[in-house]
């Protein structure tokens, strides 16, 4: 009995362990072939585009890569979380100034539309660039000074029985129509360099201040001059009172601080938009990042503050944190990014790795809705431009007869534009002090874009973590990539 029962014994110890074992591969069988709630790796595929600061790739796409389940660890590593949303972006571009517009109308017919198609439509040689910045009459890079109802010195119009923007219909008005035909949701701000002169307490093109007399007759030449662009197809999505409110001495330019910009919005030209139903948006401010007390000064006058849906930053002065300051005190309200030139004494590597890093990922980092770059083209002697207007603004496109050069930062905004689309939304992203530097996005299709920069001194390696799936890959100094891939993230 004693011997019958060791063998029963030695049989279940010997047979359970065969049982378990075969079990186990059964029940990792029906898992493979279906109806598995493990996390697993997506095995997603990576596209990217990178442009390097000896120009040696110029937004030029590399061989795929793909997500594996995560192992290893590297101290550079970026985790994207899709599920931490910030900021809605509106859309990356520049600023199509007169001069702009006069340059490629005079590209004709065929090349101007190859060079719109280029700029506003999304393949795969094309930039998608979804937001722009106009000018209410001239700016500095207008080929001369104007308004939309100037008069002989010592008169005044006040009822504007004079407006009228004929002059934008030989060029600006042309080309945005063209662009609108490609691109229908573009977003566009328009902001004046200054008032018709007669309302201007030195009556000239260059500094002075808005005459009180005349705050009334220039929300009315806000609201007919909305009218008129509507009139032509074109949608104003927003308006500033003053480019460079603190800046008097450009050509053309005018003096507005705060407090004056304050009153003006609140008793005239909010007023006015709401008597007419006018929707477009009144963004204040839209100067430099060293006077963020312009912005909540206008935004602490409770008269104006409901009729300003943000304030806009240009980056000649200050720090780009600027932004998240007044984000802070006002969450509320919406920041925008307007305006930031490349100079014709700029070297391509600098300003690449300047710009990405403050405007393309810095903005968007600082609550940012878009990015805008300076002057979209120029010709081959920086212009044109009125007598004292910026004679070293180098456009993202210089163009002279018909040949046309893409410039710093044409690659600069594309990194973006190209690939982050309206209505995308910020998305989680750690970045690093030194080194390399990211912004991170999710597009309203689910397709996830992670831009990163090299600021460090030497090719790095870093891993891009993604729920528990990531990739490493190595991004040589000066450079700048942005990866793009769908999916759903595995956690």
């Amino acid at each position: 009995m004693k011997i019958k029962n060791r063998l029963k014994f030695l049989a279940v110890v010997l047979i359970l362990p065969l049982l378990y074992f075969c079990c186990k591969k059964d029940l990792s069988n029906a898992n493979s072939s279906g109806g598995d709630t493990m996390a697993r790796a997506a095995n997603e595929t990576v596209n990217l585009w990178v442009t390097s600061g000896d120009q040696t790739k110029l937004l030029q796409q590399q061989p795929s890569i793909n997500f594996a389940a995560d192992a290893g660890t590297n101290k550079t590593t970026i985790t994207v979380d899709e599920n931490t949303t910030y900021q809605s972006i509106d859309g990356f571009g520049f600023c199509l100034t007169g001069g702009s517009a006069t340059l490629i109308n005079q590209l004709g017919s065929a090349a101007g539309d190859s060079l719109l198609h280029e700029l506003f439509l999304t393949g795969a040689n094309q930039i998608g660039i979804s937001y722009l910045r106009i000018s209410i009459g001239a700016s500095d890079l207008s080929a001369s000074d104007f308004t939309y109802d100037e008069m002989p010195a010592g008169q005044t119009d006040v009822s504007l029985a004079n407006f009228s923007i004929n002059q934008e219909l030989t060029d600006l008005v042309p080309v945005l129509k063209r662009i609108i035909t490609l691109n229908p949701a573009i977003k566009i701000i328009a902001t004046p360099w200054t008032p018709p002169t007669w309302m201007k307490s030195n009556t000239s093109f260059t500094g002075g201040r808005l005459n009180t007399a005349y705050y009334d007759a220039y929300a009315k030449y806000f609201v007919k001059y909305i009218q008129a662009m509507k009139a032509q197809g074109i949608t104003i999505d927003a308006i500033t009172p003053q480019n460079e409110p603190l800046n008097p001495n450009n050509n053309p330019s005018l003096l507005m601080y705060a407090a004056e910009e304050a009153n003006f919005i609140k008793n005239n030209l909010g007023p006015q938009f709401q008597t007419n139903n006018i929707t477009t948006k009144i963004i204040a401010y839209d100067h430099n990042c060293d006077h963020p007390d312009y912005p909540d000064s206008v935004l602490a006058d409770v008269n104006a503050n409901p009729y300003v849906n943000g304030s806009a930053f240009h980056l000649y002065a200050g720090a780009i944190t600027a932004l998240s300051t007044v984000e802070t005190n006002y969450p509320a309200k919406s920041l925008y990014f307007t305006e930031q030139f490349t100079s014709s004494t700029g070297k391509f590597a600098g300003d690449l790795s300047w710009h990405v890093s403050n405007l393309i990922i810095g903005a968007p980092r600082n609550w940012s809705r878009n990015v805008l770059e300076w002057n979209l083209a120029s010709d081959p002697n920086y212009g044109p431009h009125t007598a004292g207007g910026c004679t070293t603004c180098k456009g993202a496109l210089t163009i002279g007869g018909s040949t046309i050069t893409r410039n710093v930062s044409y690659y600069i905004i594309a990194h973006a534009s190209k690939f982050v689309r309206p209505g995308a939304v910020r998305i989680s992203s750690n970045t690093f002090s030194s080194g390399i530097q990211d912004v991170a996005f999710k597009n309203s299709d689910g397709s996830k874009v992670l831009i990163c920069l090299n600021t460090g001194h030497t090719s790095t390696t870093f891993k891009v973590k993604w729920g528990a799936e990531s990739f490493s890959y190595t991004l040589p100094v000066g450079s700048v990539v942005s990866f793009k891939w769908s999916g759903t993230q595995s956690l």
